[in-house]
């Protein structure tokens, strides 16, 4: 019957379906990391303007603290490279993910495929055709 698909090939399609929804997520924190990387970046290249002698201001939660030149560019450093990894490790997880899907979905593929080639729908079934 056409309209029955066999369990494993049900399971493969789940799977693949939870592939994409892990993919979605992935894709939605890389672009978070990334702005916030974006964000960092910029405000290190505006603090390299700024003289060392400013009073300076870091949020801390809903509260502004004073701090000083050198631990306000050594922060924003150290966010960068914390985020500059971050984004790094959630690339590596989204070609990981990615490859799965694209393995799962070529399994899937053979699954139906194989099982639609022993069952042809039409008069005739194989070998028929004349001439």
């Amino acid at each position: 019957m056409q309209g029955n698909m066999p369990p494993e090939a049900q399971e493969k399609i789940e799977e693949l379906q939870e592939l994409q929804e892990t993919a979605q997520q992935v894709a939605e924190q890389k672009e978070q990391a990334q702005t916030a990387l974006n964000e960092s970046k910029t405000a290190l290249t505006a603090l390299e303007d700024v003289d060392e002698d400013a009073g300076m201001y870091r949020e801390i939660g809903e509260v502004l603290v004073e701090t000083d030149y050198e631990s306000a560019y050594d922060d924003l450093e150290n966010k960068v490279d914390s985020l500059e990894v971050r984004v790094e490790q959630l690339e590596k997880q989204e070609s990981r993910v990615e490859e799965q899907f694209d393995e799962l979905q070529g399994e899937l593929q053979q699954m139906l495929q194989g099982g639609a080639g022993g069952a042809p729908a039409g008069p005739g079934g194989p070998g028929a055709g004349g001439a």
